[in-house]
Parts: structure tokens; sequence; C-alpha cells
């Protein structure tokens, strides 16, 4: 009698539960849509966690991009408001002294911040920007090169005059069915070999029309060409997946100022700006949002136990005269406790696992509908009721099976055998 799986145990508990099965239904159906609401929520948030992340999906939210500003502090007898650019021995500063790094990738681009340039190619012209990287670059910005190829380091070693164009630089440059990859276009009258053809495929770029406009050159062609030297406009740098890129920036810095005798507390000198800190702000909202619904969860699901508490209660006393019957033959307070608590359990965890359940096939629907009917790039995606979310509700069910029996087996056992016999 004392193991829990004894059959003659579980058949008292089962013909308990279902002598009066409306009130069972009824009672049970507290926890059911407690945990089903606490366990939807979770899905939903983690859904407009993937929504988001699909949003900035292709680049690497690991990264930072770095550019000079104006001098605001006077060091080492250099006055103060001076200009400077960084230049490539920086990128090998920052390699040899900031670890933690896997890609700095050096930039240049005609005009200024989003500015363009002239570019023709037969009797065609366009305003486009350019941009002069590394291969690495691909590693950092998603790309997908719809024909031909991207950049290599025979391109960077060579300097060679080629170019890597988007697609609707190529609407705008070349005629209906003409050859693109192979021809020529002219920067600021300069000829470049066009040698393939790219589509920016984040999402970023799927709603800026103008990423799919680029014009990507070899670095070191760019600044043969164009007379730039060693000179480097900004750099996109990316840290090693396992270290945030967010403490390694005063490190960065401390190179940067050092490798151009800036003041050590000249804040203004170097610009930053990284896709990190809006996931920062979203990681802080997703938190936000899994309290709120852990919060939201317990207050229902809390008021199913306290229904299951009370009905069992009420079966106590109805069962008052058995109970006083079994102590009377022998029946130990832990056996009495036992079938209380496990019964208590049983409806909980039932109740519970069909609210997960109808939980699971609301985010079926929901997923069905996003992936055959909704507009991409809605900030909901994948609705999902992982593992861990199914391992903590169980637990919360099972806790919350054993509180709702507590009191009533407490009470159970506070029966004496002569009173409850006497009881009609």
């Amino acid at each position: 009698m004392n193991s829990i799986f004894n059959k003659d145990l579980w058949k008292e508990i089962l013909e308990s539960i279902s002598s009066n099965g409306f009130r069972t239904i009824i009672t049970a159906f507290g926890v059911f849509w407690g945990i089903f609401i606490l366990v939807l929520l979770l899905a939903a948030s983690k859904g407009f966690q993937h929504g988001v992340e699909k949003q900035f999906e292709g680049t690497s939210s690991n990264s930072v991009f770095i550019w000079a500003q104006s001098i605001s502090k006077a060091y080492k007898g250099k006055p103060k408001n001076r200009n400077y650019n960084f230049n490539l021995k920086d990128r090998e500063a920052l390699a040899k002294n900031v670890k933690g790094l896997k890609t700095i990738s050096p930039r240049n681009r005609l005009g200024g911040w989003g500015g363009s340039t002239s570019i023709s190619h037969k009797a065609n012209d366009a305003s486009l920007e350019v941009e002069a990287d590394y291969p690495e670059l691909i590693t950092q910005w998603a790309m997908k090169i719809q024909k031909g190829r991207y950049l290599n380091q025979t391109d960077i070693d060579e300097k060679r005059k080629i170019a890597i164009i988007g697609w609707g630089a190529v609407d705008e440059l070349f005629d209906k069915g003409e050859e693109v990859i192979g021809s020529y276009i002219k920067i600021q009258g300069v000829s470049f070999k066009v040698v393939g053809i790219y589509e920016d495929i984040t999402m970023i770029g799927k709603r800026n029309f103008n990423l799919q406009k680029k014009i990507f050159v070899p670095f070191t062609t760019f600044s043969q060409v164009f007379n730039k030297g060693d000179k480097v406009r900004f750099f996109f740098i990316t840290a090693e997946d396992y270290v945030p890129i967010k403490s390694l920036l005063d490190d960065i810095f401390v190179v940067l100022k050092k490798q151009h005798d800036i003041h050590p507390k000249d804040d203004r000198a170097i610009g930053s700006n990284g896709f990190y800190k809006e996931f920062e702000k979203f990681g802080l909202l997703f938190l936000a949002l899994n309290l709120v619904s852990y919060f939201v969860g317990m207050l229902i699901l809390a008021a199913g136990v306290i229904g299951i508490s009370n009905i069992m209660l009420i079966v106590i006393k109805e069962r008052t005269k058995e109970i006083g019957v079994r102590r009377a033959l022998g029946a130990t307070p832990s056996v009495i406790r036992k079938q209380i608590l496990l019964e208590s359990l049983f409806l909980t965890i039932i109740s519970g696992m069909a609210g997960i359940s109808f939980a699971a096939l609301i985010a079926y629907v929901v997923n069905y509908y996003l992936d055959n009917f909704a507009e991409e790039g809605g900030l909901l995606s994948n609705v999902t009721i992982d593992l861990p979310t199914v391992g903590i509700s169980l637990g919360i069910l099972v806790i919350s099976g054993l509180l709702a029996g507590l009191i009533p087996a407490q009470t159970a056992l506070k029966i004496k055998p002569i009173e409850a016999l006497r009881t009609d």
C-alpha cells in the first residue's frame, strides 16, 4: 500500500475524481486555463523574439561601426578641433592588441554619409553609392551573389579594377536583356569591369531599395585610383561569437587613441554605432515580456490551484466517515496524506497537460497562418513552445498540485477515527 504505483490506490483516486465528473471538470478548468495562458504568452513572446531577430537577419549583431571625428582635446602638443583619419596600420594594431576580435573590415566610400557619385554605362547615367571593401565584408553583411562572384583576395593584392553591383543598379545602368557580367561601368570616368551582381538579403536591404543599388570595389584599387593612400573612412568590426562586442569597445578606443595621439578622455574623437545596441534594447523587452507572461499566467493558475484545494476540502468532508474507518483499520497518516496529495497532483497535471496541448494547437494554427498568408517581414514569426517551456510548465504544475493538496491532506490527518465514525 505504500507504493505510489499501487493498483488499488489509483483505483480509489480515479473513482474519487469521477464520482462527480461535472464538479471535477469545472474545478480543473481553472488550472487548464491558467497554464494555457502562461504557455501561450511565452510562445507569443518567443514568436515576437524570432520576428525581431528576422528583421536583422544577415547582419552581424555582434558588430560595431567605428569612424573618426573631430578631436576635442589638445594632447601631446597637438591642438584640439583638428581632424584626422584612420589608416590600415590601425587595422594591424587592433588585430594585435585587442583579443576577441573576429573580423576587422576597413571601408572607404565616395561622397559623405549616404552620399553618391556619378556612374555611367554607355549612354546611361546614375547617381549611386560606391563602397570600397575587403572580401571579409560578406561574412558580416549578408549578400547573395545572383550572378558572377564577389571580391576575393587576389582582387585586393593585384588592385584589380572590378566591381560588384546590385540588381537595383543594373536596372538603372543597363538596358533590358543586356549582358551585365563582363561589361564595363565608369566611376567618375574610370572604367571598372563588372564581375558580379548581388542582392542584399538582409531585412533592412529588403525594405531599403537603395541598398540594392550600391557598387562594391576592392579597397586597394579604390585607394590607388582615387588617391586615398592608406586612409580608412571607417571600420566594420565583428567580435567572436562568445565575446560581446560591447565589452571590447573600450579596448578598441584605447588602441585607436594611442595610434593617433588622442587624449584618453576625449570621448568625441571616435564615433561608433552598432546593431548590438538595438539587440540590447530588444533583449530587455523580451525579458519584460517573459516576466509579464509568468506573472499573468501564475495569477490565473493560482486561482485554479485554490479551486482544486477547495474541492479537495469538500471531498474530504464528504469522505470523513470513510477516512475514519480506514484510520480505525490501521491506515497510517502517510497513506492518507499520499492519497490526497496524489489525487490533487493527478488532477492538476492532467488539467495542465490539456492546457499545454491546447496552447500547442493554437500555436500550430498561428504558424500555419504566418507561413501561408501573412506578409513577410512581420514582427511575429515561428511561435514556439519549446522543451524548456514545457519543462518549466510541468514543474509549475507539480508544485501547484502538491500545494493544492497540502492543506486538504493536513485537514484529513486531523480527523479522529472515533469522531469520524459518529458522522452521519
